[in-house]
């Protein structure tokens, strides 16, 4: 009787053994990613920089009545600076200056930028 034990454990620890065997391999711990820098990358998102000369309140009617050589006035002052605009959003003022072939801009008064980024962030 006492080899039958002897076997019955031989068996029973073959099994356990068998169990460790086949129990998975913890998961590889993947590498770090490295880290980037979020600023560097947003700078190179591109945007469009407009000037506004200004804006005008019409009625559709008059929208409508429009053609060639008509005049619609404009809330802004002949002369005065015009609104720097960034996607829509306005960042300063700026003059019209002739720059080779083409119209430029320049920068009269500037917003500070990092505010605006933290204004539209809320």
């Amino acid at each position: 009787m006492s080899q039958e034990i002897t076997e019955f454990d031989t068996a029973l620890l073959d099994d356990d053994l068998a169990v460790e065997d086949t129990a998975p391999a913890p998961a590889p711990v993947a590498a770090p990613r490295p880290r980037r820098d979020l600023t560097q990358m947003l700078r190179k998102i591109p945007v469009t920089l407009t000037l506004e000369v200004g804006s005008a309140d019409i009625a559709l009617d008059q929208l409508m009545a429009l053609e060639h050589d008509s005049v619609v006035e404009l809330d802004a002052v002949a002369g005065a600076p015009l609104v720097i605009k960034v996607n829509g959003t306005a960042i300063g003022r700026a003059e019209v200056v002739v720059s080779g072939e083409n119209y430029g801009l320049k920068v009269v008064e500037l917003a500070d930028l990092d505010l605006l980024s933290l204004d539209a962030a809320n």
